[in-house]
């Protein structure tokens, strides 16, 4: 038999009939008691299954039955569950926002860039091919429009300070990894905690955007690189690694994570993903490892 935890997360604004869908799971694993991580809002069910298909077969009945209601319902192994290295997407994960969709207002192109980034993340376009084709569009943008953007309009996902603060303090390496712009992610990476961040350097002349990138483009295998090169400097085993993204371009990352988490993500990622969050903040990524609340770091 294999150990498993049924993670149950209600929404971030409390919307969620919590309970009566806590209820509904013990019911379906034969009337275990919960563990509650946050009364009302996470809990967790051991959970002791034959293999992983069967433990995943309780998980999609479960969440069959809770369908409609605002409660992610993820299936993770009951050993080593607190992880000793974080890699994080950017755009759409730690904030709200695709930056390369926001620098295009600035030059009235939103809709025809962001339909291209849909698509790219999404995996129906070349990640590579459609940045460069963005980015053209955007060549003669002042670089003072990127700052506008960073102070007007990138919010952080709520739950993003809180999680990398309390896997911090618990020992964990953080990474913010984006096929964006170094421009923001070292803007958002301090803001957030991060230890280290690596993306794309725009090409910058006469203090406007040429429409290229210094040096090879930092796509789906580097992502994946970054998360071998920083499990490898911590000396950690694959197991003890998460991933958590949106877009096609964090697969790799993401199924070669311990645990690989979609938030919020695109169809072709919550597909592939071991866990998928859509209705709980990023702190939901702490209820995945088993912190209770009381025990998560609050950041300013």
């Amino acid at each position: 038999m294999a150990n498993f935890a049924l993670v149950l997360i209600g929404a971030a604004d409390g919307s969620a009939p919590f309970d009566a869908a806590v209820a509904i799971a013990s019911g379906e694993t034969g009337g275990a008691v919960p563990h509650w991580l946050s009364p009302g809002e996470a809990c967790e069910i051991s959970l002791e299954a034959a293999d992983i298909a069967a433990a995943l077969a309780t998980r999609e009945r479960i969440a069959a039955r809770l369908a409609g209601a605002p409660v992610d319902v993820c299936l993770v192994p009951a050993a080593g569950r607190r992880k000793g290295l974080l890699i994080a997407d950017m755009d759409s994960t730690i904030i709200q926002q695709e930056c390369i969709d926001e620098m295009a207002d600035m030059l009235g192109l939103k809709a025809r860039i962001a339909a291209i980034t849909e698509r790219a993340m999404r995996g129906e376009l070349p990640f590579e091919a459609a940045l460069r084709e963005r980015l053209g569009l955007l060549a003669g943008l002042e670089v003072s429009a990127l700052r506008r953007v960073f102070d007007e309009r990138i919010e952080l996902m709520p739950g993003a300070r809180t999680l990398v603060a309390t896997m911090r303090a618990n020992g964990a390496f953080t990474a913010l990894v984006s096929g964006g712009f170094s421009f923001f992610t070292s803007r958002v990476a301090t803001a957030v905690g991060f230890d280290v961040n690596r993306a794309n350097e725009l090409e910058i002349a006469d203090e406007k955007l040429t429409g290229g990138v210094v040096g090879p483009i930092l796509g789906r295998e580097a992502k994946l690189e970054a998360l071998i090169h920083y499990r490898s400097m911590r000396a950690l085993a694959s197991d003890a690694t998460l991933a958590v993204g949106d877009g096609a371009n964090d697969l790799a990352m993401i199924g070669a994570a311990g645990l690989g988490v979609a938030y919020r993500a695109k169809p072709v990622v919550a597909a592939k993903a071991d866990a998928g969050i859509t209705y709980g903040d990023l702190t939901a990524l702490l209820f995945l490892q088993g912190y209770r609340r009381a025990e998560f770091i609050a950041a300013g």
